[in-house]
């Protein structure tokens, strides 16, 4: 590991099986305290290391079972790979344990960065420029009437729809087989952007299938060719690669879960498309990636300034996105990070550059929090560095609280119109909480007209600027701009009401169709694939749906009052036409 170059072969053995807090342990007996590093690396007695192992132990106990999931877990602290360890299992069907060093995930869009690196290096060489218009190197990409830079890819601020919504809204399931050309045809199909390029930011894993397309097509490797030949293998990164061929077999591979009926199904996941995922790869190779970001193996300082720099929208503000990574604070300390979920897969690195620090987590179940856990395991990694509470917990104890009639003054039901969002704040047992889809928070006040989520590592803060009639919400996230919404009065609809939008609805764009029927005082659409979608009402002519991919219908009318479509919307998919058929 990189951790011991330079030790005598002999002391290398010595350490075999041993987690690396213990091997640094081991190396403090050998060569003295000099084995910690920097003078900055807190003064750390043995039984300190040891208790910092225990303490990480038990944050993962319930993924030491042999028959269940796991985790990989690496630590880098001062650009050197300091703990690494596995729990759980890799495949349960044959008893295989996960291990840091062997054990290959699927990490998901932790694998963006990767793709926005790939570019830079080809922009770096002088083969494209990140401001080239994407048509320039894909001209199957629609004329949207507006100009998506590759930039633009990179920060998620191009507009287009994003790949898996618009699957998921067609027909497909997403433990189908999806390959590139599915995406790219759905692509070619599009009439209209979420918004125009550069206006604002909204993730699309579209854009980066699109980036890691052009990144093939300017090299003339495949995607998979190209960063294996210029990262994974200059970086030593020999357990990584791009999944481009779900019949690839893969040793060492893990599998993922969830649980069902107090028991575990598998989560199948068949993905032959790249570059907004599909990164294989081990948490000690991914350790490798890290220490590059400061000694510049591969690429150079002004490439990963690109990435770490915030974007910025045409107006000049930023969103708290980067190229392919994020930038946020915990606990006042600066982080870059990206998660990462597919099927059970779930992935988080987060690098704390002033530190040269990084917590990698990869997980094989579907009920794993990668994020949460991973600012666990920085408590435990930075404990000595943190300047800042994660809650503003001096706020709280200063605050005398809000009692429940105060309390109810914020209760009622909330909309954002433009990212098409509905969510209601209830309260229960003296707490309000927050709804929406399936997300559910206890909030607590720490002012008159401020709340905060309590153990939530995305610092999500609710803020209501008065209590008039038409009261408004903004919630935040980390550094993530603002999302206000305002209140609404639910719509009410009888039988006959409803039926006046029954009918088949066709869109154009995805080739799929949907049937609306009246039935029990709803509204229901029902896809040949799918099955069954319910639709509760919210306000007039709009309705929200069961279904991530269909999450939000309205319906438009002509003069006369006939309905004439409906656009459906469902997050990362913003007003996609359906047109009402004859009958």
């Amino acid at each position: 590991m990189a951790l011991f170059h330079g030790l005598k072969q002999k002391s290398y053995n010595r350490l075999a099986g041993r987690s690396i807090f213990q091997s640094f342990l081991v190396l403090f007996l050998l060569i003295g305290n000099n084995a910690f590093g920097k003078s900055n690396m807190p003064e750390a007695s043995n039984s300190e290391i040891l208790d910092k192992e225990k303490r990480l132990d038990r944050l993962f106990a319930d993924y030491t079972d042999p028959s269940g999931p796991g985790v990989a877990v690496a630590l880098v602290y001062e650009n050197e790979l300091i703990f690494s360890k596995g729990y759980g299992s890799a495949n349960l069907e044959y008893d295989i344990a996960v291990d840091p060093s062997s054990t290959i995930f699927h990490i998901a869009s932790v694998s963006k960065q990767f793709t926005v690196f790939a570019a830079l290096l080809l922009e770096e060489a002088g083969k494209l420029s990140m401001q080239d218009d994407i048509r320039k190197h894909i001209p199957e990409v629609p004329d949207f009437g507006e100009t998506i830079i590759l930039e633009h890819l990179a920060a998620h601020t191009g507009g287009l729809r994003d790949q898996w919504n618009l699957l998921g809204m067609a027909g497909w399931r997403l433990d189908d087989v999806i390959t590139l050309e599915h995406v790219m045809t759905l692509v070619e199909h599009q009439q209209a952007l979420n918004f125009s390029p550069g206006n604002e930011y909204l993730y699309s894993n579209t854009g980066f299938t699109l980036l890691a397309e052009v990144v093939a097509r300017v090299s003339g490797q495949s995607f998979a060719e190209f960063t294996n030949e210029h990262i994974f293998q200059p970086l030593g990164m020999d357990n990584t690669l791009f999944y481009d061929d779900h019949r690839k077999i893969v040793p060492g591979r893990a599998y993922s879960y969830h649980s069902h009926n107090d028991d575990y199904q598998k989560s199948i996941l068949s993905y032959a498309n790249v570059g907004a995922t599909s990164l294989f790869t081990t948490v000690e190779d991914l350790s490798l990636w890290v220490k590059n970001f400061y000694d510049f193996h591969i690429g150079s300082p002004e490439i990963f300034e690109k990435m770490n720099t915030p974007a910025r929208l045409n107006d000049g503000s930023t969103f708290g996105g980067a190229l392919g990574q994020f930038v946020s604070s915990y606990k006042g300390l600066h982080q870059i990070s990206h998660g990462g979920a597919d099927a059970g897969y779930r992935t988080y690195l987060g690098r704390f550059p002033d530190q040269q620090a990084a917590v990698i987590l990869f997980s094989n179940f579907a009920g794993f929090n990668s994020r949460d856990m991973a600012m666990k395991v920085a408590d435990i990694l930075l404990e000595d560095h943190f300047t800042e509470p994660l809650v503003p917990v001096a706020e709280v104890s200063d605050f005398g609280g809000l009692d429940p009639y105060e309390l109810e003054a914020f209760t009622g039901n909330y909309w954002n119109a433009q990212r098409k969002y509905a969510a209601s704040i209830e309260l229960e047992a003296d707490t309000l909480r927050y709804r929406s889809g399936g997300t559910r928070h206890a909030l607590v006040p720490f002012d008159r007209y401020a709340f905060y989520v309590p153990g939530d590592s995305r610092e999500l803060i609710f803020t209501f600027p008065g209590l008039s009639d038409e009261r408004v919400m903004v919630m935040t996230a980390n550094n993530d701009m603002p999302v206000s919404y305002t209140t609404y009065e639910p719509r009410k609809y009888d039988e006959d009401e409803l039926a006046k939008f029954a009918g088949t609805y066709y869109s154009e764009e995805l080739g799929t169709a949907y049937s609306l029927e009246a039935r029990d005082g709803r509204l229901t659409a029902i896809h040949r694939r799918h099955g069954e979608v319910i639709f509760e009402p919210l306000k007039t002519d709009t309705f929200q749906g069961n279904r991530w991919y269909f999450r939000i219908i309205q319906f438009e009318r002509n003069d006369a009052g006939d309905i004439l479509g409906m656009r459906v919307s469902s997050g990362r998919v913003r007003d996609l036409w359906f047109q009402k058929q004859d009958e």
